[in-house]
């Protein structure tokens, strides 16, 4: 009877540890999951308004208010634009916005759909960064309205 009291003694603990990091991870990913489509939503939303006729040239800067942690990690965004599959250079693009816990293998990628007259330039969004923000840039070119999408820190 003594040796399975021994065991119990070290087998709970371990149990509990394992349980505990399963649940941990678990809602580390939820958490992401959500920041990474608010992010993209995000960008998509700004994209439409700036899309808009009765928008003239001009720049928007959008604070997001995403957390600036989740579970004491910061995390990265990146992204890249491409054309829709079977699409042709008038159509749609799509934005894959990727974020990564830093110090974790813990990341999500999620899709939104703009328009063809968008450019997305090459930047990487920092969530514990004071100037996290989405900049969106509207100006004219030969066919119309261009706008310029990027994250900024």
């Amino acid at each position: 009877m003594i040796p399975l009291l021994v065991l119990q003694i070290f087998l709970f603990p371990l149990t509990a540890n394992w349980l505990m990091n399963i649940w941990t991870n678990s809602r580390m990913d939820l958490a992401l999951k959500e920041c990474a489509s608010h992010l993209a939503s995000s960008i998509q939303q700004l994209y439409f308004a700036m899309n808009h006729d009765t928008v003239s040239a001009g720049t928007i800067t959008y604070t997001l208010g995403l957390p600036p942690y989740i579970e004491n990690h910061d995390y990265t965004g990146t992204a890249i634009l491409r054309n829709a599959v079977g699409s042709g250079t008038n159509s749609s693009r799509i934005l894959d916005v990727n974020l990564k816990l830093t110090n974790t293998q813990t990341s999500h990628t999620t899709s939104v759909a703009l328009g063809a007259n968008v450019v997305w330039n090459n930047s990487t969004f920092i969530s514990d960064s004071t100037n996290a923000v989405i900049i969106a840039n509207k100006f004219p070119n030969a066919t119309g309205f261009l706008i310029s999408l990027q994250f900024g820190n």
